[in-house]
């Protein structure tokens, strides 16, 4: 009998530091003092999923370099993500991610991730080693973004591994999340992209996505429109974010808008990935869909009134006590 663990969330992707600037509202250009943190869509969301009590494993490469080092260790110590499937690349240098901070709007994003990255090197034969398919296999959420699709062997490995939990049928396996992620700089084409994403949504039960995302997936059309085709591509969870005007989920019958919850805006890029982390904790508390949107609304809108992502990922007490203090300012 197979003794290895099973993962509350297993999540697979993008791994890299995040170099943030001390200064809010300076040009990049101008700004003295950085911060490094963890970075990177899924090493966020198994932080996320970690600070709400659960247990996370990364699949994943980092560079052999100090910078891999520090992810690597900062995972495990600070954060408590299991790192035994976080591999070790040679011959590519860990990504860095600068960010500029001027609130609200505007926060230029540079990649360092040329010629490609550690995490995109993940392969088939890694996906087969018995310990990573079995946490592939009943991990009660497994986690994928539409970035780990944009580049071999990555892609095949990707999709490797949403077979692999689709034959499995284990009794431990949830959900399968896509959080489509475009980024375009990653992608030869926006047709590319269209079709990568559109054939691995039938493997996923969730999918999350903003307007232009849902629209790289599913085309063009209202955010219902959108969520529709979605759900009729398999999914059993459509979320669409709106932006200023919140997040639609529908799944089945129910249909939910949840309104954004308001702070005061420091840096915006890390709200996603709060957002995925609480969302992935509302599914495995079983949370009704109001209730798990209404906490993922308030998680994404706590990390973005700070200037780390990673670091700024909150319990739910805090999530819980933004929530409440939220509702008393609108008399309700």
């Amino acid at each position: 009998m197979d003794r290895s663990p099973v993962f509350d969330l297993l999540a697979m992707g993008r791994i890299g530091v995040d170099v943030y600037p001390n200064e809010v509202g300076v040009d990049l250009e101008d700004v003295e003092t950085f911060r490094r943190y963890v970075g990177g869509t899924a090493a966020n969301v198994t932080v996320a999923v970690a600070r709400y009590g659960h247990s996370a494993a990364l699949v994943s490469k980092v560079g052999d370099d100090a910078f891999g080092r520090y992810l690597r260790r900062d995972l495990a110590e600070e954060y408590g993500v299991d790192t035994q499937f976080l591999g070790t690349y040679q011959g590519l240098p860990t990504p860095l991610a600068f960010c500029g901070i001027k609130p609200p709007e505007d926060f230029p994003l540079y990649f360092y991730r040329t010629p490609s990255a550690p995490d995109l090197k993940i392969t088939a034969a890694d996906i087969q080693a018995p310990a990573l398919t079995h946490a592939i296999e009943t991990a009660r959420i497994f986690w994928t973004t539409g970035t780990g699709l944009s580049e071999q062997p990555s892609a095949s490995a990707q999709s490797l591994a949403y077979a692999t939990r689709r034959n499995a049928k284990a009794a431990t396996a949830e959900y399968t999340i896509l959080d489509i992620d475009y980024r375009p700089m990653f992608w030869p084409s926006r047709a590319t992209a269209h079709a990568a994403i559109a054939a691995a949504l039938p493997y996923a039960d969730v999918v999350v996505g903003n307007r232009d995302e849902c629209s790289v997936a599913v085309g063009e059309g209202t955010p219902d429109e959108q969520a529709d085709r979605l759900l009729a591509a398999g999914a059993r969870l459509a979320v669409v974010k709106l932006g200023s005007a919140g997040v639609l989920g529908k799944s089945g019958a129910d249909r939910v808008i949840m309104p954004p919850v308001p702070v005061i805006t420091v840096n915006g890029l890390g709200a996603g990935d709060a957002f995925g982390g609480a969302l992935s904790h509302g599914l495995l508390e079983g949370w009704p869909l109001e209730r798990t949107l209404r906490f993922a609304n308030a998680a994404g809108a706590y990390v973005a009134a700070q200037i780390a992502c990673s670091a700024a990922m909150p319990t739910a007490a805090a999530v819980d006590s933004l929530l409440e203090r939220a509702e008393q300012e609108a008399g309700l």
